[in-house]
């Protein structure tokens, strides 16, 4: 059985893109097959399993507009992990999917056509950050999302905005998406705001927090620019061992 993932939040910075890759490298490491698609047109997910934007012929975008999303899945050169990788194309989308019929279901249309085929345990997708039609197609394709987010007020604000959004998507086009849980990046419990931001989402969201935290780690940073993510990169490093300790805890959450 297939579990679809989405990775959303509007707010830009917040290592979305960082715990999508690292998260499905994780999986495949675990020995799981892993699709990762990337929603986002700045393609930073592309990039950051080494696939080369400039050399790309079929990609989401021509996935979202009816091509077979078989054509456009690459093999990556990381254990049981494949991506529907992403370019800048993928920015007029936006404005080619405002006349498309049933357009919010279209990239879920190609991930049944994924699911009928078997081949992978975990498709993850990387949204946009914003709330506009690529995230809302991703949410309406997705079984469950992960809200990554720091330890900051302006963070809390963007949480009730986003769960506002899943709730309206739920309602309106996928009434068995849920929220999988809410991931901490950049995390520093030294710091008091981390701590009193941390204490007031487990007053609120304590069954969605993830025991999961990733703190701010150098290598983790530097990974993308040598297009691995930190599992390959550094192994052993506090992010990849993180990773790992949220890829088994989304495992289990999911109840495999």
């Amino acid at each position: 059985m297939t579990s679809v993932i989405a990775f959303a939040n509007q707010k830009g910075g917040v290592g979305k893109t960082t715990s999508a890759v690292n998260t499905a490298a994780a999986l495949g490491a675990l020995g799981r097959s892993v699709l990762l698609i990337d929603l986002d047109p700045q393609g930073n997910t592309t990039s950051g399993v080494g696939v080369k934007k400039k050399a790309l012929t079929v990609t989401t975008y021509d996935v979202l507009l009816g091509a077979k999303p078989f054509d456009a899945i690459k093999e990556t050169q990381f254990k049981n992990m494949s991506i529907m990788p992403a370019n800048i194309s993928l920015a007029g989308a936006e404005f080619e999917l405002i006349d498309l019929q049933d357009r919010e279901r279209c990239l879920k249309n190609a991930i049944d056509t994924l699911r009928e085929d078997g081949r992978f345990e975990y498709i993850l997708i990387d949204c946009p950050p914003s709330l506009g039609i690529l995230t809302i197609t991703g949410l309406t394709a997705a079984d469950s999302v992960i809200i990554p987010m720091t330890a900051e007020y302006y963070a809390l604000e963007g949480l009730t905005q986003l769960m506002n959004t899943v709730r309206r998507v739920k309602q309106m086009y996928n009434k068995d998406l849920y929220v999988l849980g809410i991931l901490i990046t950049m995390y520093n419990g030294r710091l008091n705001l981390s701590t009193q931001v941390m204490s007031e989402l487990k007053k609120y969201y304590s069954d969605k927090l993830f025991k999961s935290t990733i703190g701010r780690n150098v290598k983790l940073s530097e990974a993308p620019s040598f297009g691995k993510p930190i599992y390959y990169h550094e192994k052993y490093s506090r992010g990849s061992l993180e990773y790992m300790e949220l890829a088994r805890e989304i495992i289990d959450r999911i109840g495999e």
